[in-house]
């Protein structure tokens, strides 16, 4: 049988509680994510321009609560947005109020007056997730590579500087892997697919049955969008 044990996160922690990027593991069928307090720590790992935007990875439910005064969202859209987050694991463009300014922690992952934000919480991490609180989050590749299915792929893409968590044997290796699907959210809770990823490529890479799926699990308004947006800086992966 496959080991229950919890992955060793203590190189990890200690590079992130120096400021440096490590290396995640996410549940199948998600690929590893490169993750620091730093959001420049995170670009520099990628090889991209230092102050380009990062997600902001909100697993923890206080940085969620200092968040969403700013977010110009619903009742009924806040509920969405997080079961898009806690339940689907999506990445997700959230709107921010016209006359708010998000913390001065969050900017970093703000662009045309959307928040870019991951807020998944696999347990096998909670330990880790607990001593760090906010994080800046984005998928494990170099720019231009795909995002590293396992520990192995990661540690080769990356090198020997920046720590990997290897919990592989608590995933299905053998299954496809892919960064998440990223998803607009509306003030009223309407939703719009941006990037394909893990969760839609499951429905066929097809948006609109994603979205199908996510109103027959009761994510969202009925109503929910189907369309299909690209935008260079927020589908790369």
């Amino acid at each position: 049988m496959p080991s229950t044990a919890l992955p060793d996160t203590s190189t990890a922690a200690d590079a992130l509680a120096a400021g440096r990027a490590a290396i995640l593991p996410n549940p199948s069928p998600l690929t590893y994510v490169v993750a620091a307090t730093d959001p420049q720590a995170v670009n520099n790992a990628k090889g991209r321009p230092a102050g380009q935007e990062v997600a902001l990875w909100v697993h923890a439910d206080t940085t969620w609560a200092d968040l969403f005064p700013a977010l110009d969202l619903t009742p009924a859209g806040l509920g969405t947005a997080l079961d898009l987050l806690r339940t689907e694991r999506v990445t997700l463009l959230v709107p921010v109020h016209k006359d708010a300014t998000p913390p001065a922690w969050a900017l970093p992952a703000l662009r045309d007056r959307h928040l870019l934000l991951f807020g998944a919480r696999w347990r096998p991490l909670a330990p880790l997730l607990a001593r760090f609180p906010r994080l800046y989050v984005s998928s494990a590749n170099r720019t231009g590579q795909a995002p590293a299915p396992t520990a192995a792929l990661a540690a080769a893409m990356f090198g020997p500087d920046i720590p990997v968590t290897d919990a592989d044997r608590l995933r299905d290796t053998d299954a496809p892997h892919h960064a998440t699907t990223m998803l607009r959210i509306a003030p009223d809770g309407t939703l719009a697919h941006v990037r394909h990823g893990a969760q839609d490529r499951a429905h066929g890479a097809d948006p609109a049955l994603y979205l199908d799926h996510l109103r027959t699990a009761g994510i969202g308004p009925r109503s929910a969008a189907s369309t299909t947006e690209r935008s260079p800086a927020t589908c790369e992966e």
